[in-house]
């Protein structure tokens, strides 16, 4: 029925209920007006219910474009409710902090949030986002990379459903690999080793990886430290473990691929991009990078297209190599006035059908098991059922509110490290006290 009909009908009833019992006709004017009062009203609140509820969500600015094909889709089927993104810049830290700001002055603006892993136990335990174990069961979750569903939790409560996953990969040269008759390391000692031995040939270097001082530093040594049995800090103890005997062979591994010349001089300064583009241009046999890196190196005009394999991080000899996750899902903003609307928009973006487009358009890691082998998006991508063994062998970065200022504690130290400033072992002593600090003073302020 539409707003005319009702509007109609309920004239019809004034008329013939209202107006019978008045019986003088100037209480039939009053009736009269009443009826048109009541008319208006009505037919405001009518109106009003059927405008379209708006779901807002900030994003950087790159994907929000991309995202646009979803949301076009998504209301065509859901006619009452809109979606409005507003762009951000593509830095992840300035997403946070506009995300953080927004909660901070009050009733964020924002419905949804398009969270980074890493953010969840921030964001939840300052209460900017509403639990969800009671809008999905577990069945449902059993669907998405196990890591990820982990790493959406805080405190056993889950507050983010994934969209699209991310792991580290270790990217090696198969055809230095198969001329030198050599096979892929599985130990850190192997990596230098063949690296050293490849080096002898038309590469100018073995191993390169992320060591500038910024968050990608603290992924490549959470997989390192991974490989030799170590950890960062235990969340439920808040125990710290980067001055044990593990976390410290880690940063002596990654300083001694600088002294021994696997790794140049500059991979202190590196990140992503600058590690992409020394591998790509064939000067060296292993990098340490993400997945969005195999798509570059093997497009068409790659000098190495067609010559590179995928693997976890190596391991120490007892250990197993460990993938840094990241990713990205949604979760509802505790200030949000419409959280039904805001979960409908959840269960389209992260449906099986909305990240098989993110993988097939943009090349992004899904967070559903079940992609990682379809047949259409292997046709495209001939890795992802070998980059699903690299995700499943996944490792979380500390899951504790305080993970922006426990990461910088890592990093300063570990740069100082690894470019010589300071010893490995002293680093790592002086970044497990100051890391001991920092959580005690929130744990006696709680």
């Amino acid at each position: 029925m539409n707003v005319n009909q009702q509007i109609r009908r309920l004239k019809h009833f004034l008329q013939t209920h209202l107006l019978q019992t008045l019986s003088s006709r100037r209480l039939r004017l009053w009736g009269i007006a009443i009826a048109a009062f009541l008319g208006v009203i009505f037919y405001g609140v009518v109106v009003l219910s059927q405008q379209p509820v708006t779901i807002s969500f900030l994003v950087s600015a790159l994907e929000a474009e991309q995202f646009q094909p979803l949301v076009e889709q998504f209301e065509s089927e859901n006619p009452n409710i809109r979606i409005q993104i507003a762009p951000a810049p593509n830095a992840s830290d300035a997403v946070e902090g506009l995300y953080t700001s927004s909660f901070l002055l009050g009733d964020s603006p924002y419905d949804l949030v398009l969270a980074d892993i890493t953010w969840i136990p921030k964001f939840a335990a300052a209460n900017w986002l509403l639990p969800l174990s009671d809008r999905i069961s577990e069945e449902e979750l059993s669907a998405f990379l196990p890591a990820d569903i982990e790493g959406s939790r805080y405190e056993g409560e889950l507050y983010r459903v994934p969209m699209r996953s991310d792991v580290g990969v270790l990217y090696y040269r198969t055809d230095l690999l198969e001329e030198a008759g050599l096979e892929p390391p599985d130990t850190f000692e192997e990596l230098i080793e063949v690296s050293q031995q490849l080096k002898q040939g038309d590469i100018d270097w073995g191993y390169v990886w992320q060591g500038a001082q910024y968050e990608g530093l603290s992924a490549d040594f959470v997989e390192v430290l991974a490989g030799f049995g170590g950890f960062w800090v235990n969340p439920e103890t808040q125990e710290v473990g980067l001055d044990q005997p593990e976390a410290i062979a880690a940063a002596e591994f990654l300083r001694n691929t600088v002294t021994e010349r696997v790794s140049p001089p500059g991979v202190t300064n590196y990140q992503e991009v600058e590690t992409l583009r020394v591998f790509q241009n064939g000067n060296s046999a292993f990098m340490r990078n993400w997945p969005y890196a195999f798509p570059e190196v093997n497009q068409e005009g790659s000098p190495i297209n067609g010559k590179v394999g995928i693997r976890p991080m190596v391991s120490s000899a007892e250990g197993e190599g460990g993938a840094c996750l990241g990713g990205w899902g949604f979760g509802i903003s505790a200030s949000s006035p419409h959280p039904e609307e805001a979960w409908r928009v959840i269960e389209f973006m992260t449906s099986e059908e909305a990240q098989k487009l993110f993988v097939m358009e943009y090349g992004y890691v899904p967070s559903r098991v079940n992609l990682f082998t379809d047949p259409e998006i292997v046709g495209r991508y001939g890795h992802y059922p070998q980059l699903l063994e690299i995700a499943e062998q996944a490792v979380l970065r500390p899951p504790v509110p305080q993970y922006t200022q426990v990461s910088d504690i890592l990093q300063r130290y570990l740069s100082s490290a690894i470019s010589g400033q300071i010893s490995p072992e002293r680093a790592m002593e002086r970044a497990a006290g100051e890391t001991r600090r920092l959580l005690g003073r929130y744990n006696n302020n709680a």
